[in-house]
């Protein structure tokens, strides 16, 4: 039993290695203020909802990690209930390593980013199939998707975190810049036009 929900990552050798830095003190006092979430609160919900890919990692028994990249249309990691997050599943390059490793270890992490605000949070916990539910498949499907749902995937929730910005590179999706582009497109062409009236009353004169 943690003491701690930061104990699912803050183990006795992370403390002892923090106490050896410096940092434990700081991280004490996190502690003894209520740790770390392990609920989704209207914070976490809302930054689900604009999100279109995060960073899902698992490990076999062996305790060799896999990270897989998944994306989707913004909010496809949708939130269950208080404790439980999930996706839909479709057919990729069917190597399934995700699949194997939470059959014989289902701890499993998620990383969140959001490249163009700077912001990050971590999520512990873990990830089984779920199958034979035709209510929470539909409630994961994406209408504007061809692809058929295999199977959903459920991500329980023991602990989640808000990481600092700091070296959040900005990156912007193609729908976020798209608009701009646009305006420019349009701007340029505004000029063009302009200019080439200016040259065709010049020459007439």
């Amino acid at each position: 039993m943690r003491q701690f929900s930061s104990d699912i990552a803050f183990t006795p050798a992370v403390k002892s290695i923090q106490s050896e830095k410096g940092s434990r003190t700081g991280y004490a006092r996190m502690e003894a203020g209520g740790s770390w979430e392990t609920t989704v609160t209207p914070e976490l919900e809302a930054f689900l909802s604009e999100l279109d890919m995060f960073y899902l990692g698992t490990a076999n028994a062996a305790g060799q990690p896999y990270i897989q990249y998944r994306g989707g249309a913004p909010g496809f990691l949708k939130v269950v209930n208080e404790k439980a997050l999930a996706f839909a599943d479709f057919g990729g390059n069917r190597q399934y390593v995700t699949l194997g490793n939470i059959s014989e270890n289902s701890k499993a992490f998620i990383f969140l980013i959001d490249y163009a605000r700077s912001r990050r949070i971590k999520l512990w916990g873990t990830l089984r199939v779920v199958d034979g539910d035709p209510s929470l498949l539909e409630q994961l499907r994406d209408p504007t998707y061809p692809g058929e749902v295999e199977r959903a995937m459920l991500f329980e929730i023991e602990a989640w975190d808000v990481n600092c910005p700091q070296h959040i590179h900005k990156r912007f999706s193609q729908k976020q810049v798209a608009p701009v582009i646009e305006r420019l497109q349009g701007r340029i062409a505004d000029l063009e036009a302009k200019l080439k009236a200016v040259e065709t009353k010049a020459q007439g004169s």
